[in-house]
């Protein structure tokens, strides 16, 4: 038999893109290599799963920063809201948190999973498990997919949903940049997104402050002329390797992309204090020290930041912490201010792109049909997910990337297969 359409990957874009095909009316069969489907969607968001965002429309995309412009055509058919529409009809129940991610009620990302699965049964979506696929040969009026075990399986129509080379133990492998380009697509550069960095500096080789957060910091990434690329104002954490937590993760594609395009280390800045002006903190710093001379600066600026950064830097400056408040010269103060808002260090690498939340690079969108998923090289191929060079931050901007573009590549390839009977 010749099946109307054949998706690649159950993942959150190809789980949507059987739903879509089916719903619309395509004999639909789904392929998968691992064991069972939704690996990634069971473990998003901490077990909990981000389903996607309740931003406006706009501020979705501007959090999508690789690409995410080209999602316009496709909101305009699913969007953010269609997302919460079709999971709460599946009976999932929503519940918005902060910055506007939506979980489900009950805080568990397998009954997400089940839902979808559940709905592919009552959609009679034929489902393959434990096939790999060895590669797609591609035809005039139908493509044949080639299973790993020699099997071929005819359909007028391909979705390519495997995903992108992060999070790998989800069966994120790169298993599909080889069939893109063998149908003529561009694969652009691979990279590491949403990752922690590392850094040589040797405050991180001696550990000196491995283990500690700091909350609420500004955390600049700068470019060659010490101008900031992106800043973002969020926790951080330094590790035995280098710096992690959610604005490290945010600034970390452009840290990547910036030693990518220079082949060198790159600063980042710090500003441990990003709610206050630098004049307002250094005049009440200086009045602090001379209200209480005999008081030593480590106690005089308690609180202020963590007692372990504070000493970092005050060591950084000859100091022990001990000095006392009335002794210090207002020059020493005001440097001690500008290293609170403005502590520079290198950045010399990412972690693997395996240990990455998400895929940067991939299928070239210059190349996708925007509001059809459709591949502008090769008849009857489409496109959804990860595979493709689109990545957002973490907050469920990827997964509303992967299931918009999943349910309208399904929805085309189904419209393609029925149109070609």
């Amino acid at each position: 038999m010749i099946y109307d359409v054949i998706i690649i990957g159950g993942g959150p874009a190809g789980l949507m893109a059987a739903i879509a095909s089916s719903e619309f009316g395509a004999s639909t069969l789904l392929i998968d290599k691992g064991n069972k489907l939704g690996r990634k969607l069971e473990i998003s968001g901490g077990g909990r799963c981000n389903v996607t965002s309740r931003l406006p429309r706009e501020e979705i995309i501007r959090h999508i920063p690789g690409n995410g412009k080209f999602l316009y055509s496709a909101f305009s058919v699913f969007d953010n809201e269609d997302i919460i529409s079709f999971f709460e009809n599946l009976g999932v129940r929503l519940k918005e948190e902060d910055h506007g991610r939506m979980f489900p009620m009950n805080d568990s990302a397998k009954s997400v999973v089940n839902a979808l699965l559940n709905h592919l049964k009552t959609l009679n979506v034929q489902i393959r498990t434990n096939s790999p696929v060895e590669t797609i040969h591609y035809g005039e009026n139908h493509h044949t997919v080639e299973l790993k075990s020699g099997e071929q399986i005819q359909a007028h129509t391909v979705v390519v949903a495997v995903g992108g080379k992060s999070v790998p133990h989800t069966g994120s492998t790169g298993d599909g940049y080889p069939w893109a380009k063998k149908a003529g697509h561009t694969i652009t550069p691979l990279f590491p997104t949403e990752v922690p960095l590392v850094s040589n500096e040797s405050f991180i080789k001696e550990r000196t402050l491995q283990g500690l957060s700091l909350r609420d910091v500004a955390l600049s990434v700068l470019d060659e002329k010490g101008n900031p690329l992106v800043t973002h104002q969020m926790d951080m954490i330094f590790a035995h390797f280098g710096i992690s937590g959610p604005a490290v993760l945010r600034c970390s594609q452009f840290a990547v992309k910036q030693m990518m395009k220079t082949n060198q280390p790159v600063r980042m800045h710090l500003d441990s204090l990003p709610e206050e002006n630098e004049q307002k903190l250094l005049d009440r710093i200086v009045k602090t020290c001379r209200e209480n001379p005999k008081k030593s600066i480590r106690n005089l600026l308690k609180g202020m930041v963590p007692e372990r950064y504070l000493l970092f830097i005050l060591n950084s400056m000859d100091l022990t912490g001990e000095e006392k408040g009335g002794n210090l010269a207002k020059e020493k103060l005001s440097e001690l201010v500008q290293r609170l808002k403005g502590f520079t260090f290198n950045i010399h690498d990412s972690l693997p792109i395996e240990k990455a939340f998400v895929t940067g690079g991939g299928v070239s969108v210059k190349e996708i049909v925007p509001n059809t998923m459709a591949s502008k090289k090769m008849n009857g191929l489409y496109f959804c997910g990860e595979i493709l060079d689109i990545h957002g931050y973490t907050g469920g901007f990827n997964i509303t990337a992967a299931l918009v573009t999943g349910r309208i590549a399904g929805m085309n390839a189904c419209f393609e297969a029925l149109g070609k009977k």
